[in-house]
């Protein structure tokens, strides 16, 4: 290999994959506060003996480990990106990139029971919300202006 590819395969960044779920009732979007005190997304991150799991498999693991396994909800696919650094309270704070997919899904009923890594949940109006109230540093909710702006 020349020094060339070299020098660009060492510019290339390194992101954790996550997938999201945009859980939507109407115009209604389904947001969680974590125990860290940011605003979430119901969803995480791929791990690493998770890399030949169907995305939406991964998904269906951790939306019933974040809000239960009585929720009902049909999935509609990729409707959006996100990008977000933050600082990872589990690797002492060392700053990571997660790159994540954002699956929209129909909710369709059955109660939601916060798991233990979040302590509260809220629907968001999408055709009202202020994004800038649920901001947090590293946060995923406020990562939501592109969707919001496709949809209306």
């Amino acid at each position: 290999m020349n020094e060339i590819h070299k020098t660009r395969s060492r510019a290339k960044d390194s992101y954790f994959v996550a997938v999201k779920l945009l859980l939507r009732d109407g115009d209604k979007l389904l947001i969680t506060h974590d125990i860290f005190g940011a605003w979430d997304i119901p969803g995480g991150r791929i791990r690493d003996d998770q890399f030949e799991t169907k995305l939406e498999d991964v998904l269906a693991g951790k939306v019933a480990e974040e809000l239960g396994k009585d929720l009902k909800y049909e999935l509609e696919g990729i409707k959006t990106t996100f990008r977000v650094e933050r600082e990872e309270a589990g690797l002492d704070g060392k700053k990571v990139r997660i790159f994540a997919v954002g699956y929209e899904a129909k909710y369709l009923g059955g109660d939601i029971k916060p798991g233990d890594h979040h302590d509260k949940y809220e629907w968001i109006d999408l055709k009202t919300v202020d994004l800038k109230e649920y901001a947090s540093p590293g946060g995923w909710v406020e990562q939501l202006g592109a969707y919001i702006d496709r949809q209306f």
